[in-house]
């Protein structure tokens, strides 16, 4: 008999696609590298970085989920939906220095992961700007929250948050 503890489960990370659906994952890079980047007007970014194992250029599109500027320089903050194990955030956290190509606009970036807490805050400010993809995003994550801040605080909490800074002393 197994004990069961008042607190809610830990979140269940989604396992990364396989066959037609890691293709169409991957087609925003494609889409990306015909020049098409402006179709997603800000929302995507592709993002090039050094494969920690191979040493050579990987590129995956990712979702924005805060722009603006931090310490004077402009920077996108994106989230890793498959957890600290995703191959771009593993190999962001070995090699920090990356590009983005935002539109058709390229960038240098430093990496940095925010903590817990800053990953909290962030969710809490992100939610109320983009209700539905907040509420699908928990549920895929396998969180159930019902539209509060501390709910998607608490999601926020267990997503593992870059934010990619431009111009950053590399």
């Amino acid at each position: 008999m197994t004990h069961e503890s008042a607190a809610s489960p830990a979140p269940r990370r989604p396992a990364p696609p396989t066959g037609w659906r890691r293709t169409a994952f991957r087609l925003p890079v494609h889409m990306f590298r015909m020049g098409l980047g402006p179709l997603f007007g800000g929302r995507l970014l592709l993002l090039v970085h050094t494969g920690r194992v191979s040493g050579l250029p990987r590129r995956t599109a990712v979702e924005v989920v805060e722009a603006g500027t931090h310490e004077g320089r402009a920077c996108w903050t994106v989230a890793s939906g498959f957890g600290p194990g995703a191959d771009w955030f593993r190999n962001l956290e070995r090699t920090p220095h990356a590009t983005v190509q935002v539109g058709r606009r390229f960038h240098a970036v430093t990496a940095q992961v925010l903590t817990a807490e800053e990953g909290g805050e962030l969710m809490a400010r992100y939610a109320p700007r983009h209700p539905r993809l907040a509420r699908r995003l928990s549920a895929y994550l396998g969180f159930e929250v019902d539209g509060g801040t501390e709910d998607y605080r608490r999601v926020g909490e267990s997503i593992p948050f870059v934010r990619l800074t431009e111009g950053a002393k590399r």
